[in-house]
């Protein structure tokens, strides 16, 4: 079916088009999937100490404010991040602001956090009991005088509500957030969260959401303070403000994060790295590029004990994570394996 419509849907503004897809979501005009891998134990596994029935996430960036997770849930996803959401509702960059470029299957977008707010958003997900496993996704309004305390503030507004929050220090489209990359700023932030966390005495696994554009030095810095403020998982990674250079599209030139197939192998390999360093100590959950059984088997390969996806719905419709499932099972079966775990950071990249 979405074959059939997707040259009519990409002939809408990208944007109008994801807001047609939210309000379809919400309003249950996308049909529930039937999903033939449901609790097929060749995917189910723990995050946080919970059970997942299995590991393909939505990302972050497409339930911004929290509209529509549980529909995603009906699609197949074993878990589902939303926002990200800031302290106080904001608009975000002007537009246009996001730019699809079908001959890359890739997405540009320059959107700025544009939310609700956490408030708003807060109240929306008490009214709706969350039928799965459901991260939050914080950032600092574009604004703000005190970046660190509207990480603070993202926290004491949802630990109550998520299953797990992220901490989102990667995003190319607010202006100097990805300095929080840099060691004094990272462990300051990290450390800050970690001491709210006892104030209010809460458990809540946190996430950290990194940049794919980090260099060595980094990955071996973030690897270093991560495992000492006791992080559980990475999410490994955000949008790319590079990697233009094999770009085929007209608009491979548009200012702002390029996510999808393009960014696959720099996920990989980031992946990869990371997993040698952490050790099984942290989870790593990949994103980028992901929009078949195979690009999540080579994720999952590279170190991933999850995946997420976001760019690759767009271009493979509202069944992905039941495609996806399919194929991934069948070069799982291929390699003889009962669980996907078993194959979890089994390939080494360069």
């Amino acid at each position: 079916m979405f074959s059939k419509l997707r040259p009519l849907i990409f002939k809408v503004d990208p944007e109008k088009a994801h807001t047609l897809a939210i309000k379809s979501l919400k309003f249950n005009l996308i049909p529930n999937v039937f999903d033939e891998s449901k609790n097929d134990p060749i995917f189910q596994t723990k995050i946080f100490d919970k059970d997942l029935d299995n590991p393909i996430g939505m990302a972050a960036g497409f339930d911004k404010n929290a509209e529509v997770y549980n529909s995603l849930f009906k699609l197949g996803f074993g878990f589902v991040e939303v926002g990200t959401i800031t302290p106080l509702k904001q608009y975000g960059n002007p537009k246009p602001r996001v730019f699809r470029l079908v001959e890359d299957e890739a997405l540009i977008n320059r959107l700025g956090f544009n939310n609700h707010g956490a408030e708003i958003v807060k109240e929306r997900i008490k009214r709706n009991n969350k039928m799965g496993l459901l991260g939050i996704n914080i950032g600092p309004n574009k604004d703000s005088n005190d970046r660190l305390n509207d990480y603070l503030i993202g926290l004491k507004t949802f630990y109550d509500e998520a299953d797990y929050i992220t901490i989102n220090i990667s995003s190319p489209n607010t202006e100097n957030l990805r300095t929080f990359h840099e060691g004094n700023k990272l462990k300051d932030l990290l450390r800050s969260i970690m001491i709210e966390k006892k104030n209010l005495k809460s458990n809540i696994p946190i996430a950290v959401k990194i940049s794919p554009d980090i260099d060595e030095n980094q990955i071996n810095l973030i690897s270093e303070i991560l495992l000492e403020c006791e992080i559980k998982a990475i999410i490994i990674s955000n949008t790319s403000e590079a990697t233009r250079d094999k770009l085929s599209d007209i608009q491979g030139h548009q200012k702002g994060g390029l996510s999808g197939k393009p960014i696959e192998e720099k996920s990989n390999i980031l992946i990869n790295r990371f997993y040698k360093l952490l050790k099984g100590k942290i989870k790593i959950i990949g994103v980028g590029g992901i929009d078949s059984g195979k690009a999540a088997y080579d994720k999952l390969a590279a170190g991933a004990d999850y995946v997420q996806l976001y760019t690759g719905m767009v271009f493979k419709g509202p069944n992905i994570a039941g495609i996806i499932k399919k194929d991934l099972k069948e070069l799982l079966i291929r390699d003889g394996v009962k669980n996907y775990t078993e194959i979890v950071g089994n390939k080494t990249l360069s």
